[in-house]
């Protein structure tokens, strides 16, 4: 598979990079950053020094290649089609939030939802860190018609994901030793996980999610507690999203409470259940720059070309 990146000096891209430089399907035809045209890729992304010397390009050619990745800001995805014009047979897996209402024929790719859709599609939104941590924490309760009352969220990430340009938030001495929320109520990814949730419940009405983010003070991943009523009993729960996560690929539901280190560095999310009187309390982890972003993207990628969904991803937890 020739690949081509749009957007190749962010964090998004880096991890992209580092996978595909591993895949044994990839060849990477160029990646394309008009800040950095002619740098080293490794000047910006060190740690892939040693693995690889290819150098950010100033252009590009879809022509040349087979996929597209575009790794760039939301809106600049729109942006980019309204000044370039997708050729023949060109795949496309945009890690932007422009077309994750699958307007512009683009299917939401998360796996765990849609594989099948996924793999005869041709453009894939990739979905948002949180909204993949959310939904899988919650696919199964909305299958099986089960959201019934308000839902209350949790969910703290690591700072790579506020993205590679520094700000306020972002620099050492402001999140070091520290946490806060953010966006309450309010986050973009509301949107999305709304969207999709609303449309598994069917004619069952979705209930009012309550969303709290929060930025901690880690570089990456993403953990996320959440609880709602709940008729089932936790044995029952356990069977529930044992058998509709039976197939994933990278979606595990664990017998003991998850932590944090288990899915940093790969592909993986890790969901653990408890029940509490008529509450529900559920868990997920995730990795917000593999499995809530370039992992993901990769999977997807898997899925587009008919291959196995673990092919480049295999990687190991920092888990000490």
């Amino acid at each position: 598979m020739r690949i081509g990146i749009i957007g190749g000096a962010g964090y998004t891209a880096g991890e992209l990079l580092r996978i595909l430089i591993n895949h044994p399907a990839a060849e990477i035809v160029f990646v394309h950053s008009s800040s950095q045209a002619g740098v080293p890729i490794t000047d910006v992304h060190s740690g892939l020094f040693g693995e690889t010397d290819l150098t950010f390009s100033s252009d590009y050619d879809l022509h040349a290649i087979d996929v597209l990745f575009l790794c760039s800001g939301h809106g600049a995805s729109t942006a980019f089609w309204q000044a370039n014009e997708r050729s023949a047979g060109l795949k496309v897996i945009d890690l932007a939030q422009d077309f994750r209402d699958e307007s512009e024929g683009y299917v939401y790719g998360l796996p765990e939802w849609q594989r099948e859709k996924i793999a005869s599609a041709t453009l894939i939104a990739n979905p948002g860190c949180f909204a993949t941590a959310i939904q899988l924490a919650l696919l199964p309760l909305a299958n099986a018609k089960l959201l019934k009352s308000e839902v209350s969220i949790n969910a703290i990430t690591g700072s790579t994901g506020a993205g590679v340009k520094p700000s306020t938030t972002t620099h050492f001495s402001w999140r070091s030793d520290n946490i806060s929320a953010y966006k309450v109520f309010e986050h973009q990814h509301l949107k999305e996980v709304t969207r999709n949730l609303t449309l598994l419940q069917g004619e069952s009405p979705l209930p009012t999610l309550n969303f709290v983010p929060m930025r901690g003070d880690f570089a990456r991943g993403i953990f996320a507690s959440i609880h709602t009523d709940c008729p089932l009993s936790e044995e029952e729960a356990l069977q529930l999203y044992d058998d509709y996560y039976k197939d994933a690929a990278f979606t595990f539901v664990s017998p003991r409470s998850v932590d944090l280190k288990q899915v940093v560095n790969t592909n993986k999310c890790l969901i653990s259940l408890e029940k509490h009187g008529e509450k529900l309390v559920v868990c997920s982890v995730i990795d917000n720059l593999l499995k809530g972003a370039s992992g993901q993207a990769v999977q997807n990628m898997n899925l587009l070309f008919g291959l196995d969904e673990h092919t480049g991803l295999r990687l190991k937890a920092s888990a000490f």
